[in-house]
Parts: C-alpha cells; structure tokens; sequence
C-alpha cells in the first residue's frame, strides 16, 4: 500500500468544546491510485487532507497514525513534517490565491519555495518551464504577478507548485470548485496526467462534485459527519453504491437527458448532526429511511465484497 490511514481522529478547538471533525477514520490507498473524497459541506473531507499535511494549527490531533510508502508520518507535530511536506506529500489548496504571494511574480515565487527546501532554482527552471507548458501555460507566465492570471490559470499554476519535487501523495482540494465547466474539465485531465507521467504517485481528490470524480477518480470514499461511509471503485459508486448517504446523494445529481418536468431532483431530508455533541451509534440514522434500534450503535466500517467498505448495519 502506498498510503494506511489507522483511526484517525482530529479534533477542533472551539470555546464551546471540540468539534470531532474527524472520528476514527481507517483507509488505504494503493500505489498509482487515485482516491477521490466525497460528501457534503461539513463532513470532514478537508479536514482529512489538511490533516495529512498538518497545515491547520487550530487541529488538535486526538490519534490515529498514517504510513506513507512504508514510512510513518509525524502527523502529530507540525515541524516534524517540515521535511516530508512537497517532497513526500503536497496539497493543492481549495483556493489558488491562498497558496500566492501577491507581491512576487510567479517566477520568483516559486524560486523562493524551492531555495527554502534546499533546492536550486536556477538549476530546475528548465523543468519549471516544461511543467508549466505541460499545464497548457505559457512560459511566460513566470514573469507575470498573481492578479494578471485567470482563476484557472492561477489553479495550474499551484497543481505546477505543489508537484514540483514529486510528491508520492498529492492532495487536490476542491480545486474544480470556482472554476467554469471546460476549465474543469482541464483541470481534472491534467491531475490524471500527473499520475501518468509519474509526477506524483498517488492522489486524493477532495470535491463535493460527483461528476468531477466520476471522471478522475479510480476509486470514491463517501464521508458523512466525520466517519467514512463507503469506499468503493468508482464505477461501483455511481453505479450500485450500497449505504443509504451514498444513494441519496446519488440520487439527487441531475441525470443528463432528464428533463426537471418529468423528475423532479430530491435532496437528502434532514441537516448533519453537530459534532460538537455528535449522536450514539450511526451518525446517519436521523435522516436515514432504514434505520432502526439496531443503528443507536456504531456500525463498523467493512469489507462486504471484494475492495467494497460500507459502514451500515443495513448492508451484508
């Protein structure tokens, strides 16, 4: 396996209490795979791939351990992962502008990440310009500033940044979000590209959008209220997902070629529990059409057919 996840749980701090952002959380993903993260707005989907990288000083980690090619990561202490972050794991945050220094050029910008990892600029910027053409840029970018790019063209310019010392893991986070539909589907080409050429190794991709996944993603985990809900092939998710979130949120995507007169989109009834105070058991029952007694206790997170995870007591 090239990523183990093992029961991770991050908490946030709050004045009210801890928010269990993440609890409990167990996956693997394999070398060349990419994994992508699905849920709503809450479930802890971010969390999870800040949590990798340790970039969030508001997380508290409760437990957990994540190995990376066989080598533990030093999750829990913020310098320790000074020395493995955009070398063994990198992420592409949810905005590009975030990641920019508005008073640099691009050029410049990115010679002064690669100086403060011990890299020589000059030496790589042949390479710089090669990844920068391979995002379909123009070279001459690199001498322009942050606010004279397009917000896509900002986005692959942080996918160039976040991958230019091969990352075994890259983290994209909901970078399709502020994008329009043919820059997004650039985006999502150029991730599978990076994979292809060998540029990073294995990917998570964190997006609320199914359609984006269904595209890039070999496989999708389903998170809900900070639990996995179902990890399967991503043809098996769209297709025959087995957990009720994961139906409901199926269900809900407009189909194409189906017209709003002859059926009408349904939403998932009810709202996420709060995770200041979560409820006993299943998270999901409150809003879900099966449960039962059964669901007031934690079902675990299993394999019910080959490489097919489900958290339900409903699923055999």
């Amino acid at each position: 396996m090239s990523l183990q996840v093992n029961d991770l749980r991050v908490y946030y701090r709050t004045l009210a209490g801890d928010v269990r952002a993440l609890d409990g959380v167990t996956f693997s993903i394999a070398e060349g795979e990419i994994m992508g993260l699905a849920g709503e707005s809450g479930c802890g989907k971010s969390t999870l791939g800040k949590a990798l990288t340790h970039f969030d000083s508001r997380m508290r980690y409760v437990g957990g351990d994540v190995v990376l090619d066989d080598e533990p990561l030093p999750i829990m202490d913020s310098d320790a992962m000074d020395e493995f972050r955009f070398w063994s794991v990198s992420i592409i945050p949810q905005y590009a502008m975030s990641a920019m220094n508005p008073t640099r050029k691009i050029g410049k910008m990115i010679a002064d990440l690669l100086e403060s990892r011990g890299e020589d600029a000059a030496a790589m910027r042949p390479e710089i310009e090669r990844r920068i053409e391979l995002v379909g840029l123009q070279r001459d970018v690199l001498d322009r500033y942050p606010i004279e790019l397009s917000g896509g063209m900002k986005q692959r310019v942080v996918m160039v940044i976040a991958t230019l010392l091969n990352p075994s893991l890259l983290i994209a986070d909901e970078i399709t979000s502020a994008l329009d539909v043919s820059t997004q589907k650039a985006v999502a080409e150029t991730l599978i590209e990076f994979r292809d050429r060998q540029l990073v190794r294995t990917m998570i991709v964190i997006t609320h959008d199914m359609s984006i996944l269904a595209q890039v993603a070999d496989t999708i985990t389903v998170m809900y209220a900070g639990k996995l809900a179902e990890k399967a092939a991503t043809d098996v998710i769209i297709g025959a997902p087995k957990h009720p979130y994961t139906r409901l949120l199926i269900s809900s995507l407009p189909e194409v070629g189906v017209r709003y007169a002859d059926k009408r989109l349904t939403g998932i009834p009810g709202n996420p529990p709060q995770l200041l105070d979560p409820p006993l058991g299943c998270r999901f029952q409150a809003r879900c059409p099966l449960a039962d007694a059964q669901c007031r206790e934690e079902p675990p997170f299993v394999e019910v057919e080959p490489a097919h995870f489900v958290a339900c007591w409903k699923v055999s």
